[in-house]
């Protein structure tokens, strides 16, 4: 069976829009996401289009900032500074990646850790790791669980859990919630021995490691639940390409109990947990 992350992810802005309009009800406040663009990278410039549509959707204030690809790194720290004293903003992104000139681990550390709505300052992930409920945890980790439970069911405890990737932006942080919901949690990456044999033992199976159709069905264990998080263009005779994920959808999915497709699961889950995480700033800080 495929896990629609389409129709997740609109059932959750549908639940965040009902939770928008009951925070300006009742508290006056509508909360407000910030992204701020450098450069014209053509993937980055249809994410940013994309999450300012969803956020407007909600019911949201959604704001662009556009510079130039020669930004000096400073201004760009200027910019955050401002957006980090302005009351109206709930929310702050930087879309990554960053042109070279510019430290993106500088960027991250400076946006203020309650408004850092991708979860990647170092206080959200250090309070990840530390299990505190306050931190605000990454997008992409936090679809892969609601993905998960959507065939699953909210209980995941005792679930044997492999996740391909030890990336910060995925791998650690979707190992540290499958761990919170009390799954035994294994991590793997390229120098993992037999890695074939491991992926075959897990109940729920993630993929985050950047490798077009890596994954075929004698790693899968019959019946497991796979979250496909790759995303990879590879050429077609056509010359446009077509997109695919880390697992080789059309070899795993009969062996798999669910799994999702690329496109269609967890890119859609992303944008509306960061929605998720912007209200849930809002409620907070504002």
């Amino acid at each position: 069976m495929n896990i629609d992350g389409k129709a997740l992810a609109q059932e959750l802005r549908d639940t965040l829009t009902i939770e928008v309009k009951k925070l300006k009800d009742e508290r006056n406040i509508t909360p407000g996401l910030t992204v701020v663009l450098v450069g014209e990278d053509p993937a980055s410039q249809v994410y940013v289009r994309n999450k300012v549509r969803q956020t407007q959707e909600v019911g949201m204030i959604s704001n662009k900032i556009s510079l130039p690809v020669e930004t000096p790194q400073q201004a760009l720290l200027d910019q955050l500074h401002v957006l980090n004293n302005d009351p109206t903003v709930h929310g702050i992104l930087v879309q990554l990646p960053l042109p070279s000139h510019i430290d993106e681990a500088l960027v991250i550390e400076t946006i203020a850790p309650e408004k850092d709505v991708d979860g990647f300052h170092p206080i959200n992930s250090g309070g990840l790791c530390n299990g505190d409920d306050g931190a605000l945890v990454p997008c992409t980790p936090q679809g892969c669980i609601l993905l998960a439970k959507k065939h699953l069911g909210d209980n995941l405890s005792g679930k044997h859990a492999v996740v391909i990737g030890r990336s910060n932006i995925v791998g650690k942080p979707v190992a540290l919630l499958l761990l919170q919901e009390s799954c035994t949690v294994t991590i793997a990456h390229s120098r993992t021995q037999n890695l074939p044999a491991l992926c075959a033992q897990a109940d729920i199976l993630v993929a985050a490691v950047g490798r077009p159709e890596m994954v075929k069905s004698e790693w899968v264990k019959p019946g497991a639940t796979v979250i496909d998080v790759g995303i990879n263009r590879i050429p077609t005779e056509d010359g446009k390409g077509r997109l695919v994920g880390d697992v080789d959808y059309a070899d795993v999915q009969p062996v798999a109990g669910a799994i999702t497709p690329v496109p269609g699961g967890v890119g859609p889950m992303t944008i509306a947990c960061l929605l998720k995480n912007t209200l849930e700033a809002a409620r907070r800080f504002g």
